[in-house]
């Protein structure tokens, strides 16, 4: 089984660059980085030093629903082009020792059991096992210090 990193879709990212509310109604807040620890989440790059990026409450989550955690994230406030899904983890994610990786089902809850910090260099072997589970539709990786989202692992879709 191959796995997909799936960042930010980009019609959404494009109406928050574009002053859109967030997940919480407020506009994003602009802010100028310092170039340490600024992952966008739509290109899964850090954002550079003197670049204006935006700060925002982000809810991965297609409802509202008791286990829809909406969090700060970042995105560049310029456009930037979206990474491709890719069975490699981003090289911004190497940089950290451990990621929380946690499954969800098809009906977007928690499955209990599955969520723990994983070491990076482990993340791929335990996305593949949870997602060989029948009740787990996709992993969330999260911050490991302070739960943020960082990106969504999926099945790889094959063509027959």
């Amino acid at each position: 089984m191959l796995l997909h990193y799936v960042a930010l879709p980009t019609d959404r990212v494009r109406a928050l660059q574009a002053g859109a509310a967030d997940d919480y109604g407020l506009v994003p807040e602009r802010r100028i980085s310092d170039g340490d620890g600024m992952p966008c989440r739509h290109c899964l790059r850090n954002i550079d030093a003197g670049k204006e990026y935006l700060i925002l409450a982000y809810r991965p989550f297609p409802a509202l629903q008791p286990y829809a955690e909406t969090g700060p994230i970042f995105l560049h406030a310029e456009e930037c082009e979206r990474s491709p899904e890719t069975d490699t983890i981003p090289s911004m994610f190497r940089a950290t020792p451990d990621y929380i990786l946690r499954g969800y089902g098809e009906d977007d809850r928690i499955v209990y059991g599955s969520g723990a910090v994983v070491p990076t260099h482990m993340i791929c072997g335990r996305a593949h096992e949870l997602l060989q589970r029948p009740e787990i539709a996709y992993v969330h990786m999260r911050s490991a210090r302070n739960n943020c989202y960082q990106c969504r692992i999926e099945r790889a879709h094959t063509e027959v």
